[in-house]
């Protein structure tokens, strides 16, 4: 696993032990950013169960004004801040420890973020439950891009009753990435 782009390109980023994590494969990280490569410059971003932190890194790493990585297991949080301190981007970084639901709903109040990406544990429903707790938070607006990793199969399908529209997906056979705004198609 390495930064694929921008000022850490190349570099090699320590992944979490164990099979708690899932860590993106180079090939789809490269995928997602050619993806939003035009959102992340600039912008403020948020990675939601962040693992490793490759997918905040990565945008730090492309310009991202900043990143919070937000993890509530303990040895994904000491890689996370082993990597950003590997890749000396961490003066940009927030890394927060805790339940993801509770640190959303910590952070109502706050700017909004540019990019959200989740990337939580398959078939729990917790992708679900973040998109709850977002949806009528602060730091997520009209203009929010979120990106959920999830399996093939997860289902979606209250989306719009939620408030959200999907803007498009791309699959990677077992799993694939779901992008999504504030509001209706008709908004």
């Amino acid at each position: 696993m390495r930064v694929i782009a921008g000022t850490a390109r190349s570099l090699p980023l320590k992944s979490v032990r164990g099979s708690g994590t899932r860590p993106t494969t180079d090939r789809i990280k490269e995928t997602l950013f050619n993806m939003i490569s035009a959102e992340v410059p600039g912008c403020r971003f948020l990675d939601l169960f962040a693992g490793s932190g490759a997918i905040g890194i990565e945008a730090l790493s492309r310009g991202a004004q900043c990143a919070a990585f937000v993890e509530q297991d303990r040895n994904a949080l000491q890689v996370i801040r082993q990597n950003l301190n590997f890749t000396h981007l961490t003066e940009n970084a927030r890394v927060i420890a805790g339940d993801v639901i509770r640190i959303i709903t910590s952070m109502d109040g706050e700017k909004s973020f540019g990019v959200i990406f989740m990337d939580p544990p398959y078939d729990n429903g917790l992708e679900q439950r973040a998109l709850e707790a977002l949806r009528h938070n602060s730091i997520a607006d009209s203009n929010t891009l979120i990106i959920i990793e999830a399996s093939a199969d997860t289902d979606f399908s209250y989306l719009d009753e939620y408030g959200y529209t999907m803007i498009k997906e791309k699959h990677y056979g077992s799993n694939r990435h779901v992008f999504i705004r504030k509001g209706t198609a008709d908004d």
